[in-house]
């Protein structure tokens, strides 16, 4: 990856960083944690991958993003309004009553958000229905879609493998978002889901692990996806809970709590720091 590429999306996800936390602040709820887990992918696969525009976000030829984890919204509008879709001023009013952005992506109301989501499990399954549609009307558009690693102890998720891997669903890319962290501790005193490429393996899917937080391997990842034929891909994401803010990384309390007025301002001046050493 070109340096100067990789420099302008390093400033981006700062700014979707930026925008969790604005977000949850002033709605006073939210899940910042897997959020801030997630703006790096996030942030790759807005700003240099996917084929969508804010001006045509109905085109039937643009990729299809689903956030299988859909309380991880806060990231998702981040990049949405950074992209153009609806102005940066509106996450400020998240989970706001008459708000376009709700708690969870809603297809009605947010626009670029492909598929409302929320019920764990349930995105990956949509994806699955994509990307088939895709395949059966001769279409060349990919499906990616965000799973939490929380989230795949759903069996829900391991039917859509199944399904995908049996389909040979090669337009259909999912990310596990693999931070090791819950809403109540970590993934093994939970009901541990390891080995985690073991499993897709053996649904017939070609797994990659990469850095979830190095855009050099986030493109490496993506580019080996393109080439991958007969079999959909699996992105295990290795990443931080809460990556960006230091006293939200790695703590599963972050899940979803929101930031108070002074956890705001300690915050909101790590990631202005973040964006100066960018700038310098």
């Amino acid at each position: 990856m070109e340096e100067n590429k990789k420099l302008e999306l390093k400033k981006i996800a700062v700014n979707v960083r930026k925008g969790v936390i604005e977000g949850t602040f002033n709605a006073k709820s939210g899940h910042p944690g897997g959020s801030l887990s997630i703006a790096d992918v996030i942030t790759y696969l807005y700003f240099a991958k996917m084929n969508v525009d804010p001006a045509n976000p109905d085109d039937e030829n643009r990729d299809r993003f689903v956030l299988s984890k859909g309380h991880t919204a806060p990231a998702l509008y981040a990049a949405l309004a950074h992209k153009g879709f609806f102005p940066v001023e509106l996450i400020k009013t998240l989970r706001k009553p008459d708000s376009i952005l709700q708690g969870h992506p809603s297809m009605r109301y947010t626009p670029g958000v492909d598929m409302s989501t929320g019920s764990l499990g349930q995105g990956i399954s949509v994806a699955c229905g994509m990307a088939l549609a895709g395949k059966l009307k001769g279409k060349d558009y990919k499906v990616y879609t965000i799973l939490g690693d929380g989230e795949i102890e759903e069996g829900q998720v391991w039917e859509a493998a199944m399904f995908a891997g049996n389909r040979q669903l090669d337009n259909l890319v999912a990310v596990v978002d693999y931070n090791n962290l819950q809403i109540d501790g970590s993934l093994d005193e939970v009901n541990s889901p390891y080995p985690i490429k073991e499993k897709f393996e053996a649904f017939n899917w070609n797994v990659i692990e990469i850095n979830g937080h190095c855009f050099c391997e986030i493109e490496d990842a993506f580019t080996k996806a393109d080439e991958c034929k007969g079999k959909p891909i699996c992105i295990i994401s290795k990443s931080v809970k809460g990556k960006g803010v230091s006293f939200m990384e790695n703590k599963c309390d972050w899940h979803g709590s929101a930031p108070n007025a002074e956890q705001y301002e300690i915050a909101m001046a790590e990631l202005d720091k973040a964006m100066a050493d960018l700038e310098v």
